[in-house]
């Protein structure tokens, strides 16, 4: 994952996992994040100490963590509080981000 940067905020598009350090759920949730990277060889995550970003977490309206921020077209799009599975957020991925599931061609 990628650490969230001034530059990365102000971003059109960025699939961006929010946290805090102490919180088991989030833990879990950064677990199935991982292992989706880990399955496309990228980084394809920003991450975010909702601690340290106490203006950002009131400006965007972030309720609670771990929270999926989906950032497209320079509008927020979705907040994922409910991880469930890999595979529900799989759902998302293909909807903002339908270039992981492309397919090289070559001969």
């Amino acid at each position: 994952m990628l650490q969230v940067t001034d530059d990365t905020i102000q971003q059109d598009r960025y699939l961006m996992f929010i946290y805090t350090p102490l919180c088991g759920t989030c833990a879990l949730a950064r677990t199935m994040l991982d292992k989706i990277e880990s399955v496309h060889k990228q980084s394809i995550f920003y991450e975010m100490n909702a601690s340290l970003n106490p203006q950002f977490m009131e400006e965007h309206k972030v309720e609670s963590v771990p929270c999926l921020l989906i950032k497209e077209d320079g509008a927020i799009k979705d907040k994922v509080y409910a991880f469930k599975s890999i595979a529900n957020i799989y759902s998302f991925l293909m909807t903002y981000k339908p270039e992981l599931f492309v397919q090289s061609t070559h001969d």
